[in-house]
């Protein structure tokens, strides 16, 4: 099978995990890199063997020896980043939170459909094998219909108000760093809420350092899920329907173990190891899709990734806590 190439834009800690991720993929190549710095391109095409390495973005877009670009920058710079590649004529998947807010997202949305390229939000969690099976478990019925969601997520960050995770100008904060993760889980499981409801704990920054969120949604299902950048919890979540439970086991983001049962009884418990860092699963539904013919995944559509983030705005919207993207 021919390979499908890839460029990368931005050279960061995500960018690097695209990277290890493709390696494991005989049917990927990975040929471009594109850096804000040329020796920055050079040093990182050095480490994982790029032949293209350029020190602009807009470099690397315009390159015809590219197929599909991932967007591994900063996600106040995606719908910049991104539409410099749809408009470059580039299948894109860009990491997420897809952008800053819906207004953002939609623009991405339009512009891809108005090109007419493949456009995908890099929710990697769902393609992983583990989250496949839960899809499975839940179309069958297992559990019967669908009445709640507890879930949590978080890791004990040193506070640092230089940081990007508590940067107001870098769109910092639990909820759109971590909380997606969840708030993706209860729409892929539970589907759009009809009512969103959250308290949050902000930092000196004015950004949420932890954040409880409650979504009901319009089956009268309920997701409820804690978010935090000041605490380690068990970051695990269990699905109860009205005829048993799926317990995902940790972590959260990049599960490979789930159990299901009644009441206090386990009756099946499934380990579904994941391919090399779990990366590389994103990947290759992005690769079926284009070698399909398809402008977007099944999986993680764009109309939904549209309302996660219609959802998170409504969220931050009861905190009053607005980026400078939701006053453009």
């Amino acid at each position: 099978m021919e390979a499908i190439r890839w460029g990368i834009v931005g050279s960061g800690w995500i960018a690097r995990k695209l990277a290890e991720a493709l390696a494991v993929l005989p049917d990927a190549k990975l040929m471009g890199i594109g850096s804000r710095k040329q020796e920055t391109a050079d040093a990182f095409g050095e480490e994982f063997d790029i032949p293209l390495r350029f020190g602009s973005y807009e470099a690397l877009v315009q390159c015809p020896d590219i197929d599909v670009v991932y967007i591994a920058t900063p996600h106040t710079s995606h719908l910049v980043d991104a539409s410099l590649a749809l408009r470059a004529g580039k299948a894109v998947l860009c990491e997420k939170p897809l952008t800053v807010n819906a207004r953002e997202t939609q623009a991405l949305i339009s512009l891809a459909r108005a090109q007419g390229l493949f456009f995908m939000e890099a929710m990697w969690t769902r393609f992983i094998p583990a989250v496949v099976k839960l899809r499975e478990w839940m179309a069958a019925g297992v559990i019967g219909e669908p009445r709640f969601l507890s879930a949590n997520i978080g890791w004990n960050h040193p506070y640092d108000e230089q940081s990007r995770l508590f940067s107001p100008a870098l769109a910092g904060g639990a909820l759109l760093d971590i909380g997606i993760y969840p708030v993706s889980l209860a729409s892929m499981l539970l589907g759009t809420p009809s009512v969103v409801s959250g308290v949050m704990h902000p930092t000196t920054t004015g950004v949420d350092m932890q954040c409880s969120v409650s979504l009901l949604h319009p089956s009268g299902a309920l997701a409820n899920f804690v978010a935090s950048l000041r605490a380690d919890p068990p970051r695990d979540a269990v699905i109860v329907g009205s005829e048993g439970w799926i317990r995902i086991h940790p972590p959260l983001n990049e599960p490979e173990t789930l159990s299901r049962g009644t009441g206090g009884t386990i009756e099946e418990t499934m380990h579904l190891p994941r391919l090399g860092n779990g990366y590389p699963h994103e990947a290759i539904e992005v690769m079926d899709c284009l070698r399909q013919g398809k402008l977007e995944s099944d999986s993680m559509p764009l109309n939904e990734s549209l309302t996660i983030m219609q959802t998170l705005d409504s969220i931050r919207a009861q905190w009053g806590l607005r980026y400078a993207a939701d006053d453009e």
